[in-house]
């Protein structure tokens, strides 16, 4: 299987601090990974280098072959993230929306990419609404069609499904499992939801204080700490100060 995501020994500095240590990792094509840790582990430094918001104080990251340094704007095309953080424009309607992203990412078949979306997320009645004046749930259906309008090859998850109803956020999930699927995408996602975790991940990293503490998939990990569930394992290792085992 192909690697779509590689990454290799990449670390970020700030100043003395150093938030990310020398970090090694693939994501296959087809392949959901999780990314897990505390706040303040590397998760979203990490995501940053990978959207090229952050350049790595060193080491390298390819996406789909390509050297992310050398090829910035090839490779941008080819990816895209969601973040319950990051909104969209509020004033614009969620059609205004596709539109502006669809543009940006040069998107031949707008209007062709915008129906598909709207069907698959149901999100067709929504498109004449402001985005502003949207519940969390739309915001977020609305978001995922953004991150899909280019077709990308690579999708970044910084907390998907974060303060969404159960009905919601099982939905989101279901139709991202159908999508990777469907279109073979490799998909980084970085999650609290344990079970969400469970359920999407065929591995997992497990990051502590900028390092990849332990990897493996949900069933291996939670065999290997002797514990029950994943949500366990993730409070194990955020809690050890030393001994990972």
């Amino acid at each position: 299987m192909k690697n779509l995501i590689e990454v290799k020994n990449i670390k970020k500095n700030y100043g003395k601090k150093e938030a990310v240590k020398g970090i090694s990792f693939n994501v296959q094509e087809n392949e959901i990974l999780g990314l897990l840790g505390p706040n303040g582990s590397g998760k979203t430094t990490t995501i940053g280098m990978l959207l090229g918001l952050l350049k790595p104080t060193s080491g390298q990251i390819l996406i789909n072959n390509l050297k992310l340094e050398n090829h910035r704007i090839e490779i941008l095309e080819m990816i895209n993230f969601i973040s319950p953080y990051i909104e969209l424009p509020k004033k614009l309607t969620v059609k205004q929306n596709l539109n502006v992203y669809a543009k940006l990412y040069k998107v031949q078949n707008i209007k062709e990419r915008i129906e598909y979306l709207s069907e698959k997320l149901r999100i067709k009645e929504l498109l004449d609404s402001i985005t502003g004046e949207l519940s969390s749930g739309q915001k977020n259906r609305v978001s995922l069609a953004k991150a899909l309008i280019n077709e990308p090859r690579v999708l970044l998850l910084d907390e998907p499904t974060a303060s969404l109803d159960p009905e919601v956020g099982d939905f989101v999930r279901t139709f991202l499992e159908e999508y990777k699927k469907e279109k073979k995408i490799s998909v980084l996602l970085a999650s609290h939801n344990m079970s969400e975790v469970t359920r999407l991940c065929k591995s997992v990293l497990m990051m502590k204080n900028g390092e990849i503490i332990d990897q493996g998939t949900p069933d291996d990990l939670i065999t290997k700490h002797g514990r029950t569930n994943l949500e366990e394992v993730f409070l194990k290792l955020s809690r050890s100060k030393s001994e990972f085992n």
